[in-house]
């Protein structure tokens, strides 16, 4: 071969993709016409454009490497007009045909940038009627050196010299089918038809940095454990200072010592004895909205519920609140005085209880007998 393209870009012959790349990029930093205009210099920035076009494809390499041509797509032992003649390159024959190789036009490069999320712990008063939270976030920001240029100050992007701002260069080989044109990214410029000569020293020419910032965020009355909340425009500031995406901040509701949340209904549970359960009485629970008295009637059996309304949740969508339902359970002591026994064993004689008969009803059957009988069609 006339050129080695290995000793243009100072890379040995096995070098990786990676390797290959970063040599070019190098090169094209020192030898870029806007850098050093010697004309001898512009002349070996035009080599190391040919060898770094033959060595990043990996079918001119492969062509390359075997002793062929890749400007003209003829493998060493194939005859022209052959299948031998760039049929390794079959794909850009069919990329020339429905267009996939090509980007038609070059590419911006300000892009919107992507969502964030964020987890908010709250406590159940906060979720029932609603709050405002600071947050903190960090997220990319606009770079306030460049204004998300991606240039140096008092520089700017220069059309790419290579694809003349057009963001991909054709290309002309010989297939089966005669002559075929094909198009791909500007090798160069990557796509975006221009360059940045002086990158930005504060973002690296990305147009954006990461910052930490304060929002407030104003909580509805009525969330729940998963609910998200949106704030458009806070998320991340896309490449090229493009668009920022959203925020999302998901709601994680801490637990109550007291109350347990269902839906918009809280529940709790209260414990009294059995004189109280016969008697009644006034018990006092500390609400939501305060302290209240819940009202035992006389009589209350365990297992009974007490509903207080519109102690509960807001309804995030509509108006009104849901229930604090109380579950009583009784307890029977488990050990009396004997001044404490002789009094029960009175009230047992009066109330003709001394020997109980007892009402007996089926017992609740289990699961997997419940499942049993509904096999057997019972």
């Amino acid at each position: 071969m006339a050129t080695d393209y290995y000793a243009v870009l100072g890379v040995q012959r096995d070098a990786s993709q990676d390797e290959i790349k970063k040599a070019f990029r190098r090169l094209a930093r020192e030898l870029h016409p806007d850098v050093n205009p010697d004309p001898k210099t512009q002349e070996r920035f035009k080599e190391i454009n040919t060898a770094y076009e033959v060595l990043s494809d990996p079918q001119k390499k492969q062509v390359y490497d075997l002793g062929g041509d890749p400007t003209s797509g003829a493998a060493a032992g194939g005859g022209p007009g052959g299948f031998g003649a760039g049929f390794g390159n079959f794909s850009d024959i069919m990329d020339a045909f429905f267009g996939t190789a090509s980007q038609r036009g070059p590419r911006s490069r300000t892009r919107r940038g992507q969502d964030a999320m964020i987890r908010l712990d709250i406590d159940l008063e906060e979720a029932a009627f609603g709050t405002t939270k600071e947050i903190q976030v960090d997220t990319a920001v606009v770079c306030g050196t460049c204004s998300g240029e991606g240039a140096a100050p008092g520089t700017s992007a220069q059309t790419c010299d290579m694809c003349r701002g057009r963001g991909e260069v054709s290309q002309v080989t010989r297939s089966f089918l005669g002559q075929v044109m094909t198009s791909r990214p500007c090798p160069q410029c990557q796509g975006f038809g221009t360059v940045v000569p002086t990158p930005c020293p504060e973002c690296a020419g990305d147009g954006r940095i990461r910052s930490r910032r304060t929002l407030t965020v104003k909580i509805p009355a009525g969330v729940d454990n998963g609910t998200r909340i949106q704030l458009a425009g806070e998320g991340e500031v896309g490449p090229g200072g493009g668009p920022a995406g959203d925020l999302y901040v998901e709601i994680h509701e801490n637990a109550h010592p007291t109350f347990q949340r269902r839906g918009d209904d809280l529940h709790c549970t209260v414990t009294i004895p059995m004189t109280a359960a016969a008697l009644g009485t006034k018990v006092p629970l500390e609400t939501l909205d305060g302290m209240e008295e819940v009202d035992i009637r006389p009589g209350t059996q365990s297992g009974q519920s007490i509903p207080l309304h519109e102690r509960g949740i807001t309804h995030l969508r509509g108006g009104g609140r849901g229930q604090l339902i109380v579950h009583v359970e009784v307890t029977t002591p488990a050990k009396l005085e004997p001044e404490q026994e002789e009094l029960m064993r009175r009230l047992a004689k009066l109330r003709g209880e001394e020997r109980p008969q007892g009402q007996f009803q089926p017992g609740q059957q289990g699961l997997f007998s419940r499942l049993k009988d509904a096999f057997n069609g019972r």
